[in-house]
């Protein structure tokens, strides 16, 4: 062995504690099954025994008992690092550890580990060298085995020690972690990669080596890596294996999912925003009650408070609506609302906003901004206490015109409004206008349309001991108008005569042919003092006469009383029906009944040549008569003779009111809120000619009185 040979001069011998030493160590590796070796330095014997012959390739007839036998069977590649270990366990005294090749004869080469000590002699220097060894030819197998597998892996894996330092690293760890094996191997992980210091790296790594417990975790490392990695590190005797793969493009992936999701999310919340406006701006056409509660709906969605504001006929602003997300704060709201408008000058960005049309926005310093347009002091410091950071002011458009604003405003913790929520709000102010518009477009036609009807509409007369109470209900929608009509007056032979009918259509022309046959009715019926089957077919005859083109519903009903029936405290009740609803009598103790002709006889319009006849009856005073168009009695989803039973349920249950209560309590209790068809009522109480007459009975409902034909035309 080069480096180290055998020492000249007078031979030194082992203490007596140093072969004691040796022997123990004879016997130690003989039981482990472990070759040993003890190399003189001053002779240069080298003596094995026949577990390092074996390893060798030897027998005692061929072993040499030389340094020179063992470095013929070490492979030529490891022989040098093999002598310089040797050499240098020698120089120091010190310990040998060594793994290297041996080539057996035929070639074949087993891997073998030695670790050896240098005894000195009383001087301190090595005079033997004492060892043993052992084939580790299978564990470099198993060893090169593993390390073809994880070489070929798709996934990285390295191994850190207990200090942290990188002692293996396959290629496709190389190539995750952008440096090259010799870079990392010895290397401090921390020092190499510094962004992982407090990450989630550190702690999870720190969490596996103190619990001894296995990790896994996915964790994001900044430029220049910029990569999602899924992690999952096992603790072990040398250290850390950390096994690793690349999961950016899964978690980009699943980013621009969440991302769509967010976004689909966000649509869908735009869309339900805008279909709670729509619904809520069409359940009324009232204006302040359509507009009013706007900002409910914007916020906090779109902003964290919102004012909505009215724009006239004229241009002046008037703000109806208020809200903010912080139940606290909107009282200040409610304030800045109150005093706001007064004190904007002209420069203000709601008063640019109504001037173009167009919205105004401010992304930044949103209360400094208000401030510069608020002369008021009392607004200025309730901007300051609201604090916006932006907000925008949008028109409300309708018909090429502003019928309103909305002002939006974001506090200092939300950024201002992206495109999309100001695509929204435009979108939101759109259907507001027009909404708004419309309720404008209705309050206006629904004033006149009900003022045109109650013109054509008189005052019911008054005779003596007879009251008569009439009511118009229109219908809700606007110009819904113009079919029922009503009528109540005196003849010239002292009759009173009642009248209730139904043009059929809702529009001007049914009004003015209603006006037109109303007057024609009346005419007739004050003229000819005729009864009332006479006068529809005199009315059906004159319609045809000058063309009036309609078809529509009446009853004419006459009060008479002669001497008799004066005597008697009764009157006589006559009455025709063309194609009406019968009318519904409450007699003084409480009996409710309908007065139906029968058979039932043609509308007017149809056929002026058809016979019609009369129905009469006696009734006492202290009756209620009751006439009444289809509106009161006619409902989607159920029969006439449903309403009909309805009505004088209803009669019935009230026949203790006055004539007056009655009447608006009927409408009340029978006429739902939206209806779609006018209502005309006439109601007429025949009081005694002395004194009232109480009720004898209990309000209940009874077949109809059966009607007494008089005469027929």
């Amino acid at each position: 062995m080069s480096g180290v040979t055998p020492r000249g001069g007078d031979v030194t011998h082992l203490t007596v504690e140093q072969e004691v030493e040796r022997l123990r160590w004879q016997l130690a590796i003989s039981a482990g099954g472990v070759g040993g070796f003890d190399w003189d330095l001053v002779t240069g014997h080298l003596t094995w025994d026949d577990r390092l012959l074996e390893l060798f390739g030897y027998d005692r007839s061929t072993f040499r008992e030389s340094i020179e036998a063992f470095n013929e069977r070490v492979h030529p590649d490891d022989l040098p690092r093999v002598t310089q270990a040797l050499a240098r366990c020698a120089e120091t005294c010190g310990e040998f550890d060594a793994e290297y090749r041996v080539v057996l004869p035929g070639g074949v080469t087993r891997w073998v580990r030695a670790r050896g000590r240098a005894l000195p002699d009383g001087a301190g220097r090595a005079v033997r060298i004492l060892g043993a060894a052992y084939d580790t030819t299978d564990t470099r197998d198993a060893d090169a085995r593993t390390s073809r597998v994880l070489e070929t892996m798709p996934s990285a894996f390295c191994s850190l020690d207990r200090d942290w330092r990188f002692s293996y690293v396959n290629a496709e760890a190389e190539r995750l972690l952008g440096r090259s094996r010799a870079e990392l191997l010895g290397g401090d992980a921390w020092e190499l990669f510094p962004d992982a210091r407090g990450s989630v790296f550190e702690v999870e790594y720190r969490r596996a080596a103190e619990s001894g417990e296995p990790v896994a975790f996915e964790a994001y490392y900044p430029p220049p890596l910029d990569r999602w990695y899924e992690v999952r590190a096992w603790p072990g005797p040398d250290g850390l294996s950390v096994y690793f793969l690349d999961i950016t493009v899964r978690r980009r992936a699943q980013e621009e999912a969440e991302e769509a999701r967010r976004r689909a999310e966000e649509a869908a919340d735009r869309l339900g925003l805008l279909v709670r406006v729509g619904e809520d701006l069409s359940a009324t056409l009232d204006t302040e009650e359509a507009v009013g509660r706007l900002a409910q709906h914007l916020v906090p969605g779109l902003a964290d408070w919102c004012i909505v504001t009215l724009v006239d006929e004229q241009g002046a602003l008037r703000d109806i609506g208020s809200w903010h997300s912080d139940e606290e704060l909107r009282p200040a709201v409610a304030a800045y609302r109150d005093a706001r408008l007064p004190a904007l000058n002209e420069r203000s960005f709601l008063h640019r906003a109504l001037r173009t049309g167009r919205p105004v926005t401010v992304e930044r310093d949103g209360t400094a901004a208000l401030l510069d347009v608020l002369a008021e002091e009392e607004a200025r410091d309730l901007a300051r206490l609201l604090a916006p950071e932006s907000f925008a002011m949008l028109p409300l458009p309708a018909r090429g015109r502003t019928v309103g604003l909305v002002s939006l405003f974001r506090g200092p913790g939300r950024a201002p409004m992206p495109p999309q929520d100001l695509l929204t709000a435009l979108q939101v102010a759109d259907r507001a206008g027009v909404a708004l518009d419309n309720a404008r477009l209705y309050t206006h036609q629904h004033r006149m349309a009900e003022g045109l009807q109650r013109s054509l509409l008189t005052a019911p007369v008054e005779p003596d001991h007879v009251q008569i109470a009439v009511r118009y209900q229109p219908a809700a929608a606007a110009a819904q108008i113009g079919g029922d009509w009503y009528d109540a007056f005196l003849t010239p032979d002292g009759a009173t005569v009642l009248v209730i009918g139904d043009v059929m259509g809702h529009d001007i022309e049914a009004a003015a042919a209603m006006s037109q046959v109303r007057s024609l009715l009346r005419g007739i019926a004050y003229s000819s003092g005729t009864g009332p089957a006479t006068v529809l077919t005199s009315l059906d005859a004159t319609m045809q006469g000058l063309a009036v083109d309609t078809t529509a519903t009446a009853l004419v009903a006459r009060l008479e009383q002669v001497v008799d029936d004066r005597e008697r405290d009764v009157a006589r009740l006559r009455w025709s029906s063309a194609g009406h609803l019968p009318p519904v009598l409450l007699a003084p103790d409480g009996t409710v009944s309908s007065l139906a002709v029968h058979p039932p006889q043609l509308l007017l319009g149809v056929d002026p040549t058809a016979r019609r006849s009369d129905a009469a009856i006696t009734v006492d005073r202290g009756s209620t008569l009751l006439l009444y168009t289809d509106g009161l009695v006619e409902r989607r989803g159920a029969s006439l003779e449903d309403g009909l039973a309805r009505l004088q349920d209803v009669v019935a249950e009230l026949a203790h009111l006055e004539l007056e209560a009655l009447c608006d309590e009927v409408l009340a209790r029978l006429v739902p809120a939206g209806h779609d068809d006018d209502v005309a009522l006439v109601g007429v109480r025949l009081h005694p000619l002395d004194r009232p007459r109480p009720a004898e009975a209990g309000p209940h409902r009874v077949p109809p009185h059966p009607p007494t034909p008089l005469t027929r035309d």
